[in-house]
């Protein structure tokens, strides 16, 4: 037992994680509390809010799909403390994985790190997918320009309530039907993004603010047209007729999937200037200002349109086009753009920094993984890497099913932080906190059972997915990681010494 324990459950010491950040080939610092929170901001509102609100309204919700905002940010605000906490005490590059070697021990590092992978590059697939069917809209409302459909689908689709896949056709312009081919927009502007972040982190950043101010401006423009235009009789019934007050847990579990940004602010704990003190600023204000946005843009939706009604693809733009307000619409929808270009930015940023910390800890190949660029000093390998994958992902998987594994992986990260928070306290007692989660163990027994609870509403079928994810995850770690820890080799070369003498 004690050799097991010791192999797969070895803690990386926090001191040592602390004493690495001054070392060589780091990332620069250079983000502060207002970048921070513009980069969570920016990560957040962008599909989640722009096309998963129309589905899980229409769907599961209803008009209270409020409420499942309102759930879904009550489990994510006792997260956002732990997640501060931990920051702030180990500003390296890493979040969740980084967390929980610190605490829990290499094996249940690396199946977080192999589920944050899940969270980000499957994420960011999402939103690309999601931008391509509001760009198509931007382009047939405001300039009349129809793509061929074939190339602006993925060639699969998915049906939420059967769990089946099955081949997707289009219509054509003559109505002659047609296999989808791929969606050519979401490879367009991954492409873009990524060679946007191999370039640096502080260009990333402030081409980030620019798109998050006009994300915001566009939501608080939604809210203010379309309160005129609510109709509260739209709100009744106030739960889906179909599925009752159980469609508020099971939409909250879906809808998570619109506050999984706010986490990527740990994972730039590197690049931050002052790391104890901006990152659980940024955290906080970021996850404040999205619940705010998200709750008044879902009680607008649905009061002006009946749920049943809501177009499931741009559901935004499409309530304000059949109001008659085609110039808005338009306008909103290249708003809608800017905001989802911003969250697929930060989700790509975010990716490449988990990998770097796992290569650097031997768990996947450091040539690849761990390689900083020498100018730009940022994961450029790694970065192009994320990029074919979330590209390849967009333009092939249908984005329901996409959408479905993203939030029960971040569920899955969140609950272990949560319980990482309150392990710390008892084992390492006297580290210093520049930010302490107040209430613990309250706080982190909430965060387990809120965000264990929103993981069970969705379902067996996206446990058995979670459950093939991590079982390959597993094995990479058993045929690679295992025997290329840093820390593994550290303690058999120990060893040998020590039986040497």
């Amino acid at each position: 037992m004690g050799l097991f324990r010791s192999s797969l459950f070895r803690r990386k010491d926090v001191g040592r994680l602390i004493a690495e950040m001054n070392a060589s080939d780091r990332l620069h610092r250079r983000l502060g509390p207002l970048a921070l929170t513009g980069l969570g901001v920016g990560a957040t509102i962008g599909t989640g809010l722009y096309v998963q609100t129309g589905i899980v309204a229409r769907e599961f919700a209803g008009p209270s799909i409020i409420l499942s905002f309102l759930l879904a940010a009550v489990g994510c605000g006792f997260a956002a403390l732990c997640y501060s906490e931990l920051a702030s005490m180990v500003p390296v590059a890493g979040s969740a994985y980084t967390y929980a070697y610190a605490t829990l021990g290499e094996l249940v590092a690396w199946i977080i790190g192999w589920d944050l992978i899940l969270e980000y590059a499957i994420g960011s697939s999402v939103v690309a997918a999601g931008w391509s069917n509001y760009f198509e809209a931007f382009l047939r409302n405001v300039f009349s320009i129809q793509l061929d459909p074939r190339l602006s689908s993925a060639p699969w689709d998915y049906n939420l309530h059967d769990g089946s896949f099955f081949l997707k056709t289009v219509t054509l312009g003559g109505g002659h039907e047609a296999l989808a081919w791929f969606n050519l927009p979401a490879v367009l502007v991954t492409v873009l993004v990524t060679v946007v972040l191999v370039k640096g982190v502080r260009e990333s950043a402030g081409f980030n603010a620019g798109m998050v101010l006009v994300n915001v401006g566009v939501i608080l423009m939604i809210v203010t047209i379309g309160w005129s235009y609510v109709d509260p009789g739209n709100w009744r019934p106030f739960f889906h007729e179909d599925k009752g007050l159980r469609g508020v847990a099971e939409g909250a579990g879906r809808i998570f999937f619109a506050y999984i940004g706010f986490d990527s602010i740990s994972t730039h704990a590197e690049e931050a200037r002052r790391p104890q003190r901006d990152l659980a600023i940024g955290i906080m204000a970021a996850l404040a200002i999205c619940t705010i946005l998200y709750i008044a843009t879902a009680a607008v939706l649905t009061g002006m349109t009946p749920y049943r009604a809501i177009d499931p693809d741009a559901p935004l733009a499409s309530a304000l086009s059949g109001r008659g307000l085609a110039w808005s619409g338009g306008l909103v929808t290249l708003g809608i753009l800017t905001g989802m270009t911003s969250s697929l930015l930060v989700g790509n940023l975010s990716q490449p920094r988990i990998l770097l910390a796992m290569a650097r800890d031997g768990l996947l190949p450091p040539g690849v993984f761990a390689a900083v660029h020498p100018r730009w000093r940022t994961p450029w390998k790694s970065t192009i890497l994320v990029g074919l994958v979330v590209a390849l992902g967009a333009a092939l998987a249908p984005l329901g099913f996409l959408a479905d594994l993203v939030s029960i992986g971040t569920l899955f990260a969140f609950v272990i932080v949560s319980a990482a928070v309150w392990i710390l306290r008892i084992t390492n007692p006297d580290l210093p906190r520049p930010f302490r989660a107040p209430w613990v163990p309250l706080v982190s027994t909430m965060g387990v059972l809120v965000n264990g609870a929103m993981m069970f509403s969705l379902g067996p079928e996206n446990w058995l997915r979670l459950l093939i994810w991590l079982i390959l995850g597993l094995a990479i770690y058993f045929g690679y990681g295992r025997r290329r820890s840093v820390l593994g080799r550290e303690a058999a070369g120990a060893l040998a010494a020590t039986a040497a003498e």
